[in-house]
């Protein structure tokens, strides 16, 4: 097949650099170094990985998969990848032409993406090798850094770079959703690509991701997943609601009358919490009255706290889809089916109720609870780099298998959240999942009082905003 005069260019000029590709990696450690940290931090060891431009094979060696392919146009950098790392597979191929079989857990175009000849058609392949979990991370440099890499690369600082095209971050968006591909986060770091002690610190780590020095960040990048599959293959799934339920005696009855039926099948699941007004007494009693109605269950939660009940909830749970409905009833059961639609068909995969979008009844929240949740609102769509409007919001839906892959991954956050939304937020952002919220019209209570300390946890999330700064943004 004849090249056209841009890839042959390309290809002459990787040709070229091959030899001279690892020497220029070892003079920009830190620069890769960073680069390493960022990807790690978003794909876990031992995962099937896919790197697209993979040069010598370097950042592919760094991660550890379990499976690794590389592909590169450059039959130079191929030869020394396959003699360095032997363990891997490593193939000249053109990113618009992809004839690889296997399917990968991420795909990586890591600062190669300026080479390709048509963006949109190299976009395209990537769904022969995705799967609907699969994740594909862009990284690519910021423009606004051009005449300082221009100068580098005089000076013979930096590797020299022949670029295909100039695109930004709202072009390759516009490409990816053009071909299926949904964008899950994007955004800047890295802002001083060189090491100097404590300053370089402080401003990779912290300055980096605050407003206006993030303007300035060197590293750009997309995180997205294929949505194709969901498109042509919508599926019915079961889904297991989790009813968390403490001093909710006059709701529990409610909850069944008005449950609707979603999916394939339907569980409803009741987690007691060591209620004080016969709460338990009354879940037996409804269990037992409406199992001809409805698959329905109840245990009583060993610990403390909501977390600890979703938790137990969710174990006991068969269903594909893991919902919670909190008790008091204040998102009406006759909503959830938005949000089972929302998960089943791809539109998301966490998906958060939001109650600050309608107008609320009276008295169904106060003033100050309003305030606090808009403030942890834009804290968290910082943080997270996804916009999550309502942190608080008691409805949240998982898949069961996303939700496993939390739990293996749990570790890293540990044991923290007494509410158990966000273990379930946090988890979800680290795994890299679709956020999507659904607004609710926010009920006022019919029955008992909050559970809900304002002060006391309001204390508590200040905390967990510090906890998950050191966790997710500042890396």
């Amino acid at each position: 097949m004849q090249l056209s005069s841009i890839k042959e260019g390309v290809i002459t000029q990787m040709n070229t650099i091959a030899p001279k590709r690892n020497t220029w990696i070892k003079r920009n450690k830190y620069y890769y170094k960073n680069l390493v940290k960022f990807l790690k931090f978003n794909i876990p060891e031992n995962s099937r990985i896919l790197e697209i431009g993979c040069g010598t094979g370097y950042l592919l060696n760094e991660l550890k998969p379990s499976y690794g392919v590389g592909i590169d146009i450059s039959p130079e950098m191929i030869h020394i990848a396959k003699e360095q790392f032997p363990q891997y597979d490593f193939q000249v191929m053109d990113a618009e032409q992809i004839t690889l079989k296997e399917k990968f857990d991420f795909i990586i175009i890591s600062d190669s993406i300026g080479y390709f000849e048509d963006v949109q058609k190299a976009f395209s392949q990537l769904h022969s090798v995705c799967n609907k979990d699969t994740r594909i991370i862009i990284t690519y440099i910021n423009f606004i850094w051009l005449p300082l890499l221009s100068l580098a690369q005089w000076l013979g600082l930096k590797m020299p770079q022949k670029r295909s095209n100039w695109l930004e971050i709202e072009d390759i968006s516009n490409l990816l959703k053009l071909t299926d591909f949904d964008i899950i986060k994007h955004g800047r770091r890295f802002l001083l690509p060189i090491n100097i002690p404590i300053i370089s610190w402080l401003c990779n780590n912290y300055l980096v991701h605050l407003p206006f020095f993030n303007l300035f960040g060197l590293k750009k990048f997309i995180i997205a997943r294929s949505i194709a599959e969901y498109n042509q293959n919508p599926q019915q799934k079961s889904i297991s609601v989790i009813i968390p339920a403490r001093n909710e005696k006059g709701n529990i009855e409610a909850a069944l009358q008005r449950m609707p039926q979603m999916g394939s099948h339907t569980e409803v699941i009741f987690v007691e919490g060591n209620s004080t007004d016969d709460t338990l007494e009354e879940i037996k009693r409804v269990c037992a009255a409406y199992s001809s109605l409805l698959d329905v269950k109840y245990t009583t939660q060993d610990g403390k706290g909501k977390g600890d009940a979703v938790r137990k909830g969710f174990a006991m749970a068969s269903g594909d889809i893991l919902v919670i409905l909190d008790a008091d009833l204040t998102v009406p059961p006759e909503d959830l089916p938005k949000f089972y639609n929302a998960i089943a068909s791809g539109k998301g995969e966490y998906i958060n109720g939001s109650r600050l979008v309608y107008p609320m009844e009276d008295e169904a929240m106060r003033t100050l609870n309003i305030m606090g949740n808009k403030f942890f609102s834009i804290m968290f769509s910082w943080l997270l780099n996804q916009r999550l409007k309502d942190t608080l919001c008691g409805t949240k839906v998982i898949s069961q298998a996303n939700y496993q892959k939390l739990i293996a991954n749990r570790s890293y956050f540990g044991d923290f959240d007494p509410f158990g939304d966000f273990d379930l937020i946090f988890g979800s952002s680290k795994l890299n999942l679709k956020i999507v919220e659904i607004p609710i019209r926010y009920k006022a209570r019919s029955y008992g009082e909050t559970n809900i300390s304002r002060f006391k946890h309001g204390w508590l999330l200040l905390k967990m905003v510090a906890f998950a700064m050191n966790k997710i943004k500042f890396i």
